[in-house]
């Protein structure tokens, strides 16, 4: 199934750090293993369902954010270089790739269409991405972006790594409203 992690989040390749790539990969086969999810249905379902008429599919929508994280990552190096605050990459990615992956578990489809389970009513993607994290002992930087992504972060002071992934997340959430 990693391979399926693979081809499905080719970003995943920029981890350097070999143990880190391999558990964000772990977090996501035991995601996908979850409810079952298909290639077809991973690529077609909805990155959310707090908006009508969604055309981004949650993969898209997964690695849009990942791609702006690593671009914006990019410029503030090369505009600000060694004045800047330091952020790490491999954390960066990381986190981009693994805060929407409890949506794996906050999400069925039923009659064919995608809904919130009965474990989505209950528990947000943030906590169940991070209970993932947890398990698969992810460093807990990158769990802080899992956790403080969404609303849920909202008062929390976030690492710079998290402010980074938080503003590319909404920009696409955003621009989908």
């Amino acid at each position: 199934m990693s391979n399926l992690v693979v081809k499905l989040l080719p970003e995943v390749e920029q981890i350097k750090d070999e143990t880190l790539k391999n558990k964000v990969i772990a977090c996501w086969e035991e995601a996908i293993e979850f409810r079952g999810w298909t290639e077809e249905l991973l690529r077609n379902i909805p990155f959310t369902l707090l908006a009508e008429n969604v055309t981004i599919t949650f993969i898209d929508h997964v690695r849009a954010v990942c791609k702006m994280c690593i671009a914006c990552d990019e410029v503030l190096n090369d505009i600000h270089a060694e004045r800047k605050t330091p952020i790490n990459r491999d954390y960066l990615i990381a986190g981009a790739l693994l805060a929407d992956v409890g949506k794996l578990m906050e999400f069925e489809i039923i009659d064919g269409k995608p809904q919130k389970s009965d474990y989505g009513k209950h528990i947000r993607h943030p906590f169940s991405g991070v209970g993932l994290a947890f398990k698969h002992d992810v460093p807990s930087e990158i769990m802080h972006i899992i956790a403080t992504h969404s609303k849920e972060g909202a008062g929390e002071k976030r690492l710079p790594e998290s402010i980074v992934f938080h503003h590319a997340d909404f920009i696409d959430f955003e621009l989908v409203k």
